[in-house]
């Protein structure tokens, strides 16, 4: 059979977040492939309570990484990188990346206990990295992380353009500015132009034009000089040029800057070692910060999505490295809240504003502009490249769907392929040509477990139902003990009748324990089954809910 080329999403086409693009080419079955982005998505507490991290399952990808040449890396986010320290190991494969986000992920592969050379630092085009029918070049993009690029695929069949996360900014602070000529030439220098374009489609909803990085430097610098307590602001922490906009903002206005939060430092001394941020303000620590008067102060800290254990939530819950909020102080949301996250950040401002402290955020625009291309400039880019097939990836299914439709209308080729998903993308239209069975990876604590495994969804059952553990004795010759002993989480005291439903329950198994027949008794399964039984009727009675049962049969033994 012929050669072909394949598009395979493992994550992040049908959701925001988990990108895990394959490519491939060659004989059906035999492709040579190349993966970009290994990222993840955080838990929340009412689909995956517990869950610190969710990455996409890479079994299909695992099965075939003698296959895999390498894995290339768009940018530093989590999303697009957060799952090379996890499962990095099971690929075993060079990582390609430039020079600021292979440093991140140095990092995160020496605390994973990986070799941190396996992480190949690329210069932006004209390099070419040449593996296997592919020759990669990364072009440089705007995007709210510096070195955010573009990957530029060539293959036999054509080239293929990935724009990972990217807007149009021509004056972005820090990192790489959007400059058209530069594209123009990426769609024309090659025969055929851009065969496929397959494209962020995040903010394909915001019909107005992106804004610049810049245009927050004079709102946030009248912000800052307005306050006359202490200041803190928090954002994402790989937005360096938010960072720098903030710390700018506060040695302008007479404050010195302090730090909270590792992810935090950790982007800043970075960002300086890469060379990105040349001219970074000074920080302090907490213990200095602590000494000076409140005007003239200001923190920058994590937690800006209501992360539980950030800075902005221990503060405010009360005091942080020796530094607490007070009335009169000013706290600014300086990014948009991810869907999802509202509960988390409602509950910090909300905290804070009991504290007395003013509370600002990003809803009005002044002080937040978003990292993503809105529809307009998707619109320029898609007339800039001019290519002959769309696929829309980095957003849910209404997104993708609509970037389909807005493809289609200007007579360009478009689907949408979500997750599992093989596309042939030889021929003039993508064909879909296998459908791979995809899921997630979480990480509960240190330990990596599949999403059909039953630890999230017990773990759901017995946050919306209660537990109940009853331990049962039988005796040397094999009869039930009447004193059943019943423990109980989660669950009211008392029931609609008013007695303890513990003892309703206690006294429900003693009958049924004095009258058990033989057969049952020696049996464990049949026992835990009726045990069960009577527990959830009960419950169902007093309280109209049935709690999750664990029954111990502990068995007396003749001397």
């Amino acid at each position: 059979m012929a050669d072909r080329l394949i598009y395979l999403p493992l994550g992040g086409a049908g959701e925001i977040g988990m990108n895990a693009y394959v490519y491939g080419y060659g004989a059906p079955g035999k492709e040579r492939l190349i993966l970009v982005d290994l990222g993840v998505t955080f838990g929340d507490m009412e689909s995956a309570p517990g869950i610190d991290l969710i990455m996409p399952d890479i079994a299909w990808l695992e099965k075939n990484k003698h296959r895999l040449e390498a894995i290339f890396v768009t940018h530093g986010h989590e999303d697009h990188l957060g799952g090379l320290g996890h499962l990095w190991s099971r690929l075993e494969v060079p990582i390609y990346a430039r020079r600021f986000t292979g440093s991140l992920i140095r990092l995160k592969l020496e605390e994973a206990g990986h070799p941190a050379d396996t992480v190949r630092i690329v210069e932006a085009r004209p390099e070419v990295t040449e593996l296997g029918p592919f020759k990669v070049q990364y072009a440089p993009i705007s995007h709210s992380i510096p070195e955010s690029s573009a990957l530029i695929i060539d293959t036999p069949a054509g080239r293929v353009l990935h724009t990972g996360d990217f807007k149009l900014d021509g004056t972005p602070v820090v990192g790489d500015a959007w400059d058209p000529v530069a594209w123009k030439q990426i769609a024309t220098e090659v025969d055929g132009g851009i065969k496929v374009l397959t494209c962020d489609s995040t903010n394909i909803f915001s019909t107005h034009p992106g804004r610049s990085e810049a245009l927050l430097a004079n709102p946030i610098l009248e912000w800052v000089m307005a306050q006359p307590n202490m200041v803190v602001a928090t954002t994402f922490a790989s937005n360096i040029a938010r960072l720098k906009t903030l710390a700018d903002a506060a040695k302008a206005g007479g404050r010195k800057i302090c730090l909270l939060g590792r992810a935090m430092r950790r982007m800043v001394s970075v960002g300086i070692e890469t060379g990105i941020l040349s001219d970074f303000p000074d920080t302090i620590g907490p213990e200095e910060a602590a000494k000076l008067p409140r005007n003239e102060v200001m923190l920058i800290v994590t937690g800006s999505q209501g992360e539980r254990r950030a800075a902005s939530a221990q503060l405010s819950r009360g005091r942080y490295l020796g530094l607490s909020l007070k009335t009169g102080d000013s706290f600014l949301f300086s990014s948009k809240t991810i869907p999802g996250n509202e509960k988390s950040v409602g509950r910090i401002m909300n905290a804070l504003s009991e504290m007395g402290v003013e509370v600002y955020d990003a809803d009005d625009g002044l002080y937040h502009v978003s990292g993503h291309a809105n529809r307009p400039d998707i619109e320029t880019m898609h007339e800039v490249l001019k290519p002959a097939t769309i696929i829309p990836m980095h957003g849910e299914h209404l997104h993708l769907r609509e970037h389909v439709m807005l493809a289609r209308a200007k007579g360009m080729s478009a689907e949408v392929i979500v997750n599992g998903a093989m596309a042939d993308l030889t021929g003039t239209a993508p064909k879909i040509v296998d459908q791979i069975e995809t899921g997630r990876l979480y990480l509960d604590g240190n330990v990596l477990i599949g999403a059909m495994d039953g630890v999230v969804r017990d773990r759901i059952r017995m946050a919306l139902n209660g537990q109940a553990t009853v331990s049962v004795i039988i005796d040397e010759d094999d009869n039930a003990l009447p004193d059943a002993w019943v423990e109980l989480m989660g669950l009211p005291v008392r029931g609609r009748s008013g007695t303890e439903l513990d003892q309703m329950i206690e006294a429900e198994l003693a009958e049924f324990l004095e009258r058990a027949d033989r057969r049952t008794v020696r049996d464990d399964d049949k026992m835990e089954e009726a045990v069960r039984k009577i527990t959830r009727q009960v419950s169902m009675e007093e309280i109209g809910k049935k709690p999750e049962v664990t029954v111990i049969v502990s068995r007396l033994m003749a001397d």
